[in-house]
């Protein structure tokens, strides 16, 4: 992991988004207020078109980078809430991170997403992926493993009803749709440990 293909793991999950971008705006105009796919595509596109700038740094300046640049582009609840994960993430890494780091660096972001979002686990968010992918990542599992885990956890939202965000107004209406935030969540969780994966 130390020669971190940083551009090209941008490009990737800018790629992402943008193809599943409608994808997400269907799942949020279900239960929340329909911008979610437009929100994360311009954010994301933001962040593509500095991806050179953002490789030039230091991998934990570069996620703060990221960060900062996601919490003034994607805009709505989930600007922060991402741009948290990125900005906690480059705090809590090393500038050439091996799983060791990487793994610890990942549960000290999700904590701070879950104080910034006031939300735990079970609650019908982005939380309901990150943590489980967290966990998979703690007990060894491959790329494709953590992302078929973050997949499945996106789906798991589907039967749970919505605590927290948008969709809580709805109460129990928000049961039967599955979190779009969650949903992005998985999308870039797969994207991200795959590449990594692919990299020597």
């Amino acid at each position: 992991m130390a020669a971190l293909n940083l551009a090209g793991l941008i490009t990737a999950a800018a790629d992402t988004i943008a193809a599943h971008a409608e994808e997400l705006t269907a799942l949020d105009q279900a239960i929340g207020d329909g911008d979610h796919g437009l929100n994360m595509k311009r954010g994301f596109e933001a962040v593509r078109a500095e991806a050179e700038m953002f490789a030039a740094k230091p991998v934990p300046e570069a996620l703060k980078a990221i960060g900062t640049k996601l919490v003034m582009t994607v805009g709505g609840a989930s600007g922060p809430l991402f741009g948290t994960l990125f900005m906690a993430l480059g705090k809590e890494i090393s500038a050439e991170p091996d799983r060791t780091n990487l793994t610890a660096a990942f549960g000290k972001a999700i904590e701070a997403v879950a104080a910034r979002g006031k939300s735990q686990v079970g609650q019908k968010t982005m939380l309901d992926v990150l943590q489980p992918a967290h966990d998979a990542l703690v007990v060894g599992k491959t790329g494709s493993e953590i992302a078929d885990v973050a997949d499945a956890a996106a789906k798991a939202t589907v039967p749970m009803k919505a605590l927290r965000g948008r969709a809580s107004f709805l109460g129990d209406r928000s049961i039967g749709h599955m979190d779009a935030g969650a949903r992005s969540t998985a999308l870039l969780v797969r994207t991200i440990v795959e590449m990594l994966e692919r990299q020597p």
